[in-house]
């Protein structure tokens, strides 16, 4: 590992990120799986929802143009984050871990992940963080491209990672934990792998458990919600097992292919929420509470639903 980060070192830093590295493989998987399916383009089943493995050309390059967005509003956070880190790390940490050490990998890696799945679970459950979120969730459509569909606003994850250089991983080392997140959860964005051997199953995300996280059927929402492994969902009670091809999307369908309406959309809801409120209660439930919340009285909510 040591020998990897001594190469990377001689890059530009903008070059060092290993999910910039992965893009080809990114956009090689998605024109193999878009040219399987392009036949199934625009074709629904007998409920009137996209064919499994459809691509719909105009909402694959909505998935695209937010990733490539994502790209450099995701760098900038990092930059922000890299500051409060390293003075962290530097400051505050009361040991070093070393990178020449297997277990500082682990750390890394591991802690990455099981912070992921606590920020991505409250992501669904407080309605200003599922803002961020929610875009990812905005396609009826189940693709590698949908993979792409990325937030523009880190922040949460940003902070949810404070834990990790206050214990003394090397900041580039919790950015290089998220990047190998990243990576493999771009695989598990199809509907052309069906389950996978029961002892992985058990222990990794994989295509089947985040088919049923995007899901908008009630037996799905709010589950599944790992990065690379289940066993989160599984130890804390959010874990389904897929019992039926999903309906994807949010909850209240999307009926736009504006990036910036669907990146912001929901912010805009809890801006008219708040306002139409009456009772600081209520405006706080409106920005704190889960999406769809609404008080016993109050006017009718304009939520984006989660999904």
């Amino acid at each position: 590992m040591d020998r990897i980060g001594e190469r990377l070192s001689v890059l530009p830093q903008p070059m060092r990120d290993p999910v910039l590295f992965a893009i080809p493989f990114f956009l090689l998987l998605l024109i193999i799986e878009w040219t399987a399916a392009r036949k199934l383009e625009r074709l629904t089943d007998e409920s009137d929802r996209p064919a499994s493995g459809a691509y719909l050309t105009r909402d694959s390059w909505n998935s695209i143009s937010m990733g490539l967005v994502s790209i450099a509003t995701m760098g900038a956070w990092k930059f922000l984050a890299l500051l409060g880190y390293a003075a962290l790390y530097t400051y505050v940490a009361p040991w070093h871990l070393s990178p020449r050490q297997w277990y500082t990998w682990v750390i890394a890696i591991v802690g990455v992940d099981i912070l992921f799945y606590a920020y991505h679970r409250i992501a669904h459950r407080v309605r200003l963080i599922w803002a961020t979120h929610q875009a990812h969730h905005s396609s009826r459509y189940f693709n590698f491209a949908t993979a792409l569909r990325q937030k523009w606003n880190n922040s949460g994850e940003i902070i949810i990672w404070i834990p990790l250089p206050l214990l003394g991983v090397p900041p580039w080392m919790v950015f290089t934990g998220f990047s190998i997140s990243l990576i493999y959860q771009f695989w598990v964005h199809t509907e052309h792998i069906d389950k996978l051997p029961r002892a992985y199953e058990f222990v990794f995300n994989t295509p089947s458990h985040h088919r049923v996280h995007h899901g908008m059927d009630p037996e799905y929402l709010d589950k599944n919600y790992g990065g690379i492994f289940i066993l989160w969902d599984r130890l804390f009670g959010t874990f389904a097992p897929e019992l039926f091809r999903p309906h994807y999307g949010l909850t209240k369908p999307v009926n736009t292919f504006n990036i910036w309406k669907l990146q912001t959309r929901e912010y805009v809801a809890i801006a008219h929420d708040v306002r139409a409120a009456t009772r600081w209660r209520d405006r706080l439930g409106y920005v704190f509470g889960p999406p769809g919340w609404t008080p016993t009285v109050a006017p009718q909510s304009t939520t984006v639903a989660n999904a």
